[in-house]
Order: C-alpha cells, then sequence, then structure tokens
C-alpha cells in the first residue's frame, strides 16, 4: 500500500513513540501508538488510480466519497451563471483522502478562505467553514469551480498545486487532512452521469460528460 509522502511524519511519529514504549516496557503506551500508526498509514494511503483513456469530454470525481449534493444554482464567483451544477462529495474518515483533478486544466487561482469548522455532512459549510477554492480553465475556455471543504475534524487543506499549472484529469492536486467535503461547479451544459447517493472514486468515476470524445 502506497503511503503519501504527507502521512509519513504521522506514521513516523507514532511508530518512534511504540518503539520507545515498548522498550520501556510500557506495552499499553505501545500498543496504542502501534494502532496510531497503521490508523495514519489507513488515512494516508494512496492508491494508484487509472482515468478512462479518452477522458477529454468527461468530468471525473475529484474525490472518494459519497455524492450528497447534485442540483443546478447560481454561481456567480467564477462559472458566473445562475444555471450551474454543483456536485458534493462527502467524504469519511474510511475513504481514501488524496483528491484527483476532474478535467484536464489549468489551475487559474486558489484562494483560501478561514471559517468554520461545522460537520461536513451541513449543507452550510460551503459558506461557512474553512476552505479553499480552485478556479479552474480548460483548452475550450470552459470554467470550473472546485471547492476543499475542512469539517469538524479535518482542520486543514493542503494544496499541492500553484496558479498557473495544467493538469491532466485524475492527476493528484491537493488532499484534505482527516475527511470532509470537495464541491465541484459545472457549466449548466454538462450532461450529468452520476446520482445522489452513489459512492464514486477520485479520478476514475464519471461525473459528467461535457461533449462528446
Amino acid at each position: 500500500m502506497r503511503i503519501h509522502p504527507e502521512g509519513w511524519p504521522w506514521v513516523g511519529g507514532a511508530l518512534t513513540v511504540a518503539a520507545l514504549a515498548y522498550a520501556l516496557r510500557r506495552r499499553t503506551t505501545g500498543t496504542l501508538a502501534l494502532v496510531a500508526a497503521l490508523g495514519a498509514a489507513f488515512f494516508f494511503r494512496d492508491p494508484e488510480r487509472y482515468p478512462p483513456s479518452l477522458c477529454s469530454g468527461l468530468v471525473l470525481a475529484p474525490a472518494d466519497g459519497k455524492i450528497v449534493t447534485l442540483q443546478q444554482e447560481e454561481e456567480p464567483l467564477w462559472l458566473q451563471t445562475d444555471r450551474a451544477w454543483r456536485i458534493g462529495i462527502f467524504m469519511s474518515v474510511a475513504d481514501v483522502h488524496v483528491n484527483r483533478m476532474p478535467v484536464t486544466a489549468r489551475v487559474v487561482e486558489i484562494r483560501h478562505e478561514p471559517g468554520r469548522f461545522l460537520p461536513a455532512y451541513q449543507e452550510r459549510t460551503l459558506t461557512q467553514n474553512e476552505r479553499r477554492l480552485y478556479f479552474l480553465e480548460d483548452q475550450q475556455g470552459r470554467r470550473f469551480l472546485m471547492v476543499q471543504i475542512a469539517g469538524l475534524m479535518a482542520r486543514r487543506t493542503v494544496p499541492w498545486v500553484e496558479p498557473g499549472q495544467t493538469l491532466a484529469c485524475g492527476q493528484r492536486f491537493g488532499m484534505i487532512r482527516f475527511g470532509s467535503r470537495v464541491e465541484l461547479f459545472l457549466p449548466p451544459e454538462a450532461r450529468i452521469l452520476t446520482a445522489k447517493g452513489q459512492k464514486v472514486r477520485a479520478g476514475e468515476t464519471p461525473l459528467a460528460l461535457l461533449d462528446e470524445p
């Protein structure tokens, strides 16, 4: 199992505590630290994903988890339309937390907005919680807005990209430490291929079709 480098300090720190505790014959402490190391390794796991070979017309899931929001609404910030598709994905602590690009696009801007740490399943987290916004634009000039939202336990959104970079669909761009939610806003002409309640996998599950590949 591949562990993302972001997680090695957590895993290594817990293993060090476990080794010292066992050396001092503090078995309970050592066992708890070992369990913590295994939990960290599980959380920071980073399996390979295999996007469709022809994904130029597809929008892929940016996160593992469950579709909890699927509706059309106003998005004046970047798409500037009252009919943008909004797809919300809730990630439990058991899901892979590495986030991936939904489309091949250029990162125009990344914006961090501080906020609260309400439970991520609540709808109001989109405007009230700690979040990081990614303003994306593809080669056809279509705009996409992606939002990493921190939750009750997830206190940090972690970007691995910078403005100006162009990333391929399915490529890793960041993670949210210890769970939470990712929101994706799509152009109104997108043809939705998913449904509320569906379980999805980042970089593999198609969410929408933009045009024929």
